[in-house]
């Protein structure tokens, strides 16, 4: 019965009120998801951004679809904010996003999520496999980032 972290860092040369503001527009969780997940988020947007928002989505992983529900459960623009799942395949997803103004006006970026898998703890069995699909999706977003931020 683990709970598992993911972390990551990105810098991206460009303010922190631009890059939280991108973040911040939840049509753009589409734009940095791979494809193949086929992610659409189903509320009407656009989406008012605060404390207490819920955000319903829709994807497929592996060809079967699923739906995730989260509720942003901290907001502290342009620092931080936190979105938990309230319906997803994990048993826990708390992703903690933070924006740090760098030395020379670049933004660092950091995510870091804990997660839970289902059916603790026989499907802490499967954690090599998710571990790759989420490397997979953090590396997508890191690439797709970095081109729509390039100078």
């Amino acid at each position: 019965m683990a709970e598992y972290i993911l972390e990551r860092e990105q810098i991206i040369k460009r303010p922190q009120a631009e890059v939280f503001e991108f973040f911040a527009n939840a049509g753009n969780l589409e734009k940095i998801t791979p494809p193949e997940l086929n992610f659409h988020i189903i509320t009407p947007q656009p989406i008012d951004i605060k404390k207490g928002a819920v955000i319903d989505y829709q994807l497929k992983l592996r060809g079967i679809p699923i739906t995730w529900k989260t509720e942003i459960t901290q907001w502290n623009p342009p620092f931080d904010f936190v979105d938990t799942a309230l319906k997803s395949p994990y048993k826990q997803w708390i992703h903690l996003h933070t924006f740090e103004e760098g030395k020379n006006g670049e933004t660092i970026m950091r995510d870091i999520v804990r997660y839970r898998l289902p059916l603790e703890p026989l499907g802490d069995l499967a954690h090599f496999y998710v571990k790759k699909e989420l490397k997979y999706i953090f590396d997508y977003r890191y690439k797709v980032i970095e081109e729509i931020f390039q100078n």
